[in-house]
């Protein structure tokens, strides 16, 4: 059963990941190459969350996807082989997917502000607090991402003697499930962008019963509906995965093979829906 599992984990990363990636790498420049080459979007501190949430999305997928597809192609990402790249690919990935849903959550926050009737909310949606915030989050992620350069070391099996890219301290790897992964990565971030994005769709159902220029009206709309739908793809695709992820590396889990491949099977399938996300999404 295990065989079997492993073996139709491979094909289902390979035959959609290979499509998703490619999708998901086109889309998140054209996004880019949107944002940053119409005024309108430059000078919105919404769009400019948007246009780095991409940049960082692109990241993950080069970080996490294409490591999965390698792996399915040649039992091997690289991870084994270098230490260096064993530190470094956990950290940059999750420096990319914390900067990713942090973004979305400044995005959904800004357009509550920016659809608010009260002045004062409206002036926090300006660019240089935008690049001040993004600058400041992303430096907090890569401070806190330093725990992965240390924890994740190189680690040979006694029973097959092969060299693996893993988490030995027991303590990391529980504040890593139900921190970083369960809360920082998850019930947190999801919880904030779906809440202002709710309290957002709320404001702009009464705009049309304000006194606002036109055009700053349809881009508030426009902006609100493209932060609605990024919250809504996320919410269906990454919570469920990371959540599925989350019980599968639990220590109790290892007590029960079986259950756990079965766990990392279904893990699979959700990662590569997670994915699908940034494809569809662009």
């Amino acid at each position: 059963m295990s065989v079997t599992l492993n073996s139709l984990g491979k094909q289902i990363v390979l035959y959609t990941g290979i499509p998703v990636f490619i999708a998901g790498i086109l889309g998140g420049v054209l996004n880019i190459i949107t944002f940053v080459s119409l005024r309108t979007f430059r000078e919105s501190s919404c769009a400019f969350y948007l246009t780095v949430m991409s940049l960082f999305n692109i990241i993950q997928l080069c970080t996490g996807l294409l490591t999965r597809i390698l792996t399915s192609l040649s039992n091997g990402d690289g991870t084994e082989i270098s230490l260096f790249y064993c530190k470094f690919r956990p950290w940059a990935f999750q420096v990319a997917i914390g900067g990713s849903l942090t973004c979305l959550c400044l995005a959904t926050i800004d357009q509550y502000c920016a659809t608010c009737s009260h002045i004062r909310w409206q002036q926090f949606c300006r660019i240089k607090i935008a690049y001040r915030l993004v600058v400041g989050t992303t430096i907090i992620w890569m401070l806190h991402g330093i725990v992965y350069l240390v924890y994740f070391v190189h680690a040979k099996s006694t029973s097959t003697n092969q060299t693996t890219c893993t988490i030995v301290d027991y303590n990391f790897t529980q504040y890593r499930i139900y921190v970083i992964v369960l809360t920082l990565l998850g019930i947190l971030p999801v919880s904030i962008a779906v809440c202002f994005g709710l309290l957002a769709f709320r404001n702009i159902q009464q705009l049309t019963h304000r006194t606002r220029p036109i055009v700053r009206l349809e881009l508030d709309k426009q902006l609100t509906v493209m932060v609605l739908a990024q919250v809504t793809m996320n919410v269906s695709t990454y919570f469920p995965y990371n959540t599925i992820n989350s019980f599968a590396t639990m220590t109790f889990i290892g007590s029960y093979p079986t259950i756990q491949r079965v766990l990392q099977f279904i893990s699979t399938v959700a990662f590569v829906v997670y994915y699908i996300y940034f494809a569809v999404s662009t």
